[in-house]
């Protein structure tokens, strides 16, 4: 079975350029009583659109959106749970700034949303397929919720999208910076 995660278009495609490490990420509408966590440790990048996604990240407002093709799903890039942990220090929460491009603001919503204080926090390795893999969208795949089966994608060929040092790298400032006590 091939499992999506849902993220907006844009976090995608920083994922899948380097310009960002981590998915932060709270429960919503439809995770249920649980609420989110990361139940996968691999996944395929599945993106979404809405008009707000760039005025709710660090990036210029002219930035554009990924393209779209109406009535079809196009995934571009695979990833491996690295770390996961939720994360209940807002100190520690706005140390891990460099490694993702979400607006401070939608940070701090994303903290203080429900009753549990915090956000869950993943490294991800990520890794551009050889080709795109396109398929039909349909209405499971919409609605608030993060996780979504996909059709079975033929095998496909991926890099990482950052080299190995650099993950490393990253993986070791991410494990001091979580070890922090407010």
């Amino acid at each position: 079975m091939s499992i999506g995660f849902k993220e907006w278009a844009i976090v995608c495609d920083a994922l899948g350029g380097g310009r960002q490490r981590l998915i932060l990420r709270k429960g919503g509408i439809a995770e249920g009583r649980a609420g989110f966590r990361f139940q996968h440790d691999a996944f395929y990048l599945f993106p979404t659109w809405f008009h707000e996604q760039i005025a709710n990240t660090r990036l210029p407002l002219e930035t554009p959106l990924p393209p779209r093709v109406e009535g079809r799903v196009c995934i571009s890039f695979f990833a491996r749970v690295e770390l996961a942990e939720l994360v209940t220090s807002r100190s520690v929460v706005q140390a891990l700034a460099p490694w993702h491009i979400l607006a401070d603001g939608i940070v701090n919503e994303r903290f203080q949303y429900d009753d549990v204080t915090g956000i869950n926090v993943a490294l991800l390795r990520v890794y551009r397929l050889a080709e795109d893999w396109v398929f039909d969208d349909k209405p499971g795949y919409g609605g608030c919720r993060s996780w979504v089966t996909l059709p079975e994608p033929a095998p496909a060929t991926m890099q990482p999208v950052i080299g190995d040092d650099e993950h490393a790298a990253t993986l070791a400032q991410l494990r001091t910076i979580l070890q922090q006590v407010e």
